[in-house]
């Protein structure tokens, strides 16, 4: 299989190199660029010297066509208007931004503040998040990889919306994140200054992630009500958390809420439930495509608390991109992300 990557210089285009170097269907990656063609990818990325010295190639509709894949690891705004250019109807396309994941256009041009992807494209898309619309993965063409955030909110949550046991009302989310996760391009809230020995809310109430949850929720559950949801920068490289909190249906017990994740999750090789601790890291998952989850359950107030750890870059961005490639071109799900956690 040849893939090819859009954005092969971001971090996000890092993790996928790394990713699928190791995938034992991958015969072929060819790196791709808006800027900086010809230019050397080990050059770049000296850690990369004498395993991928290839230059960088210049984006064309006919290289894209010679491809089975193509992940693009671009910034919001650039996919959307660049996959119509590319587009074909033998190539997978898998864009990791955020511009196909709205299907309400005018939804992504208030939150994103940018120019909207063509409606038919969009329409074409499927959200996807693995565990939850596989069915619609392993026949699409064009995927709209989630977010970040999204991915573990919704994998903690979900189950338990969906089977009824928690309110889908007053859902309060509180989430942190590594720099790694605003991307490669310096920034003054990125600056170290900025971000060593301090952590930082930011986007309150405005984050664009808030609509892409509101509307897996109603896609995967048939209800939606607004969430709160709060985003946070915290002095690591990588890794997110999130901890929700849910008022539990009466009468529920956790005996009931930790059989709602063993029955939806029993067969996915990435979601480890965690019971009955009090610690949770993003440490243990450092470098995977595994989520994992705790639950507590609170008996005074009735309210559950629901912490789920993953690595942004990887199951929130490359690795679960690579999953849905596997659903998509008939692959074992964990082919190339079989990888053990850098715990230090």
């Amino acid at each position: 299989m040849k893939v090819g990557i859009i954005g092969a210089t971001g971090y996000g285009g890092l993790e996928l190199v790394r990713l699928l170097s190791s995938h034992p269907a991958v015969q072929e990656i060819q790196l791709f660029t808006s800027s900086e063609e010809g230019i050397s990818f080990s050059a770049k990325y000296p850690h990369l010297t004498t395993l991928y010295d290839q230059p960088l190639e210049a984006i064309t509709k006919e290289a894209i066509a010679q491809l089975d894949v193509v992940f693009l690891g671009t910034p919001s705004g650039i996919s959307g208007q660049l996959i119509p250019k590319i587009y074909n109807e033998q190539t997978v396309f898998i864009d990791l931004s955020g511009d196909l994941r709205l299907k309400n256009i005018e939804n992504y041009e208030n939150w994103y503040g940018k120019k909207a992807a063509p409606q038919g494209l969009v329409n074409r898309s499927v959200y996807g998040l693995c565990g939850w619309n596989d069915a619609a993965i392993k026949e699409a063409q064009v995927i709209a990889n989630p977010g970040c955030y999204p991915t573990a909110t919704l994998l903690s949550i979900l189950p338990l919306l969906q089977k009824g046991l928690v309110k889908h009302h007053n859902i309060i989310i509180d989430a942190k994140s590594g720099v790694s996760g605003s991307g490669n391009k310096p920034s003054q809230m990125t600056h170290f200054t900025e971000t060593t020995e301090a952590t930082t809310i930011y986007k309150i109430n405005q984050h664009q992630h808030i609509p892409e949850i509101e509307q897996a929720i109603e896609l995967f559950t048939g209800k939606v009500e607004p969430i709160t949801f709060s985003t946070h920068l915290v002095p690591m490289i990588r890794g997110i958390i999130t901890t929700s909190y849910l008022q539990v249906e009466s009468g529920v017990t956790e005996e009931q809420l930790y059989r709602a994740y063993e029955d939806v999750y029993a067969d996915d090789p990435f979601i480890r439930i965690v019971p009955s601790v009090q610690k949770l890291s993003t440490n243990q998952v450092r470098g995977t495509n595994y989520c994992d989850i705790t639950i507590n359950l609170d008996a005074r107030t009735n309210r559950l608390t629901v912490v789920a750890v993953i690595d942004n870059l990887v199951k929130g961005a490359a690795g679960q991109a690579i999953q849905n490639m596997n659903k998509i071109m008939g692959y074992e799900e964990q082919a190339g992300l079989k990888q053990v956690p850098l715990f230090i």
